[in-house]
Parts: C-alpha cells; structure tokens; sequence
C-alpha cells in the first residue's frame, strides 16, 4: 500500500462530495456520527496532515503538536480543496518515507509504519465520504480493493466477509452484516514489532501473509535465498486463521529484519493464541545464508519475553526434530528446557 492508494482514496470522495457543494454542510449531520457535514470533511483534512506530520516527522511518543485550521470564509469547494492538498501530502510522505521507518500512534501497540499510516489515512477518508454522502442523500461505494487492502492491514481481527465495504462498514459500526452481532466499539490494528537486538521482529499482516504464502515478499527485502519455505508455511496459517475469523495478530508471524540494514533474514511467531492452559508453540526458521550468526537465539530471547510479561501465555514450549542440532542449540541457549522425547523429536518449554 503506497501513497497512489492515499490519492485513489481522496479522488473519489472529491469527486462524490462536489455534487453537493451548493447544499448545506453545516445544518446536516454527517450519518450517525454528531458532527456535522462540515465537520466531519474538515476533520478528514485535519487527519491526512497529522498523518502525514506524524511520518515526516518521526514522532516517537506523541502526536506532533500542531493543528490545521481553514480560513475564515472557506467554503464547501474550499474545504474539498483542502483534503485534495493534505492527501497529497500524505501520499508524498509515504512515497518518500523508508519502509523501516516506524513513527507514534496509540492504536494498539505505540506505533505504525508508511503502510499503516496510508491504510489510517484511506479509512479516515473512505468511512467519513460515506458519514457526509449518508448525511447529504449522496450516493458512495469506494473500490472493493482499497477496501481490502484497508481490512487486512487494520482489521486484521476481523473475518472478511463477500463485500469488502460492508464489511469495513459493519466493522466500524456503521452497518449490519448477517450473522454478527452489530459492533458498537472499534478500533484498528497496526503491526506489532518487538526490538531483538541487531533485530525487529515485524507483525506480519494478512495482506504481508498472502502475498507470502503466494510466492511474494511480503513488502519485504530480503537477504539472498529468502524467504525460506517455512516462512511461507506460517504465512499460509495466517491467512487460513484470518479467513476463519480467529487470527490474533499478536499471536501470529513475525519477519526477522535486520536493523543494519532492514533485510529480511527469516520468521518466528506462534502457532496460534494460547490454550487455556496458557499454552503456546513457537516456530522458526532462517534463510540459510543467515544461519549461524546468533539471529534465531536473539530472536527467540526477545519474543519470549514479551510473550511471557504477559497475562494469557504461562508456558512457551518447541518441537525439535532430533536431527536439528543448530535449533536445539537455539532454544536451549533462549532459556528452554528439555522436557520429553520420541523417536523423531524432542520437546522443549518455557515457564514464566
């Protein structure tokens, strides 16, 4: 998801919006929402530039502090002028902006990356044309596929339905979908990456996954010879977990990138959500040409302490192929212990 998304996006909410700049934007509510039409268009604006000023920005613990305002006298045609210039900033800054680059947003793990910050800015942009287009009798449906690409970015929690736009409506409330229940809270899903030394573990979304599973890169760069076969795999229960209705994306895969130079050197995540027991398998694998140089056991150290701290995993635990010396290697050196064997495979965990 790149910045000409962000300008597909803004396009065609002008464009449904201007058939009804002669009407009044200030005396009509924008749907169910208690803003008015106005209100609601200029907060698309307000929400492109802080996107934009969050990324360009680099801002690491807070918004940046500063706050758009129209002239006084701006009318409706104005206002659509305006989203057309913060879109643009908006999609320049993602165009230009490192995929490594990560920058503060609260929702839900303190931050978002190019990516995360265009699929906000298409969804502020695609869910507020539809609150002024409902309020003013104004007929909008956004491409199915920005819709997609904002669903498995941000909604990663939600099973994706036959329509893409009812479904990003129902999952912000804005609509029923048959056989679930209406949603009266929400809130969107940026990636989780976990530091790990000389790496980050980086969530990998459905959209990354799919493409993964494809034969892709998952948006990735990586070092020669990846992404190895295993990956691929994991990435495969990723989208079979979304499908279903049940990916936990904390609980999911992560790219193992190195800080370096933001390569890609292999994946680690779990098998799924823990058990009632607290529970709950992890899995790796490595590019071959990145073997041998302390990277799973980095990795690993890192993601078990931030599974362990806490309050639904107890227990981490692996299955090892007795063959596999370097990874019974790895998880010994992560802190695992040697807890049952069979004739194919040896059993480790992990207490907290």
């Amino acid at each position: 998801m790149g910045g000409e998304r962000v300008t597909e996006a803004v396009a065609g909410a002008v464009e449904t919006l201007r058939r009804a700049v002669d009407r009044d934007w200030d005396g009509v509510k924008a749907g169910r929402l208690e803003w008015s039409c106005r209100q609601t268009a200029e907060h698309i604006a307000s929400d492109l530039i802080a996107y934009a000023g969050q990324l360009a920005g680099r801002a690491r613990d807070a918004y940046v502090p500063f706050e758009i305002t129209l002239d006084d006298g701006a009318g409706d045609e104005d206002v659509l002028h305006v989203i057309e210039t913060t879109g643009a900033l908006l999609a320049a800054v993602v165009a230009t902006t490192p995929r490594e680059v990560r920058a503060f947003h609260p929702y839900p793990f303190r931050s978002a990356n190019r990516e995360g910050f265009a699929a906000m800015g298409i969804a502020e942009v695609l869910l507020h044309t539809h609150d002024i287009a409902e309020g003013l009798g104004l007929a909008y449906e956004p491409p199915a596929e920005l819709c997609e690409d904002v669903l498995t970015r941000l909604f990663p929690q939600v099973r994706p339905g036959p329509d893409h736009w009812r479904t990003l409506l129902w999952a912000t409330g804005r609509g029923e979908l048959p056989g679930r229940a209406p949603v009266t809270e929400w809130r969107w899903n940026n990636n989780l990456v976990i530091p790990a030394g000389r790496l980050a573990l980086q969530g990998v979304t459905p959209a990354a996954a799919a493409d993964l599973r494809l034969g892709g890169t998952g948006g990735f760069e990586w070092v020669d010879g990846g992404p190895f076969e295993g990956t691929r795999e994991a990435a495969g229960l990723v989208v079979t977990a979304y499908g279903a209705g049940v990916h936990r994306p904390e609980w999911g895969v992560f790219v193992l990138v190195r800080s370096e130079d933001g390569r890609a050197v292999g994946s680690m995540g779990f098998h799924g959500a823990p058990d009632k027991e607290g529970r709950v398998e992890v899995g790796y694998d490595l590019v071959e040409s990145a073997r041998g140089l302390g990277y799973a056991t980095e990795a690993l150290r890192a993601l078990a302490a931030w599974a362990l701290a806490g309050d639904e995993a107890t227990t981490l635990f692996a299955i090892v192929d007795r063959a596999n010396i370097p990874s019974q290697g790895v998880v010994s050196r992560a802190g695992f212990t040697l807890v049952g064997e069979d004739e194919k495979t040896y059993a480790y965990e992990l207490r907290g």
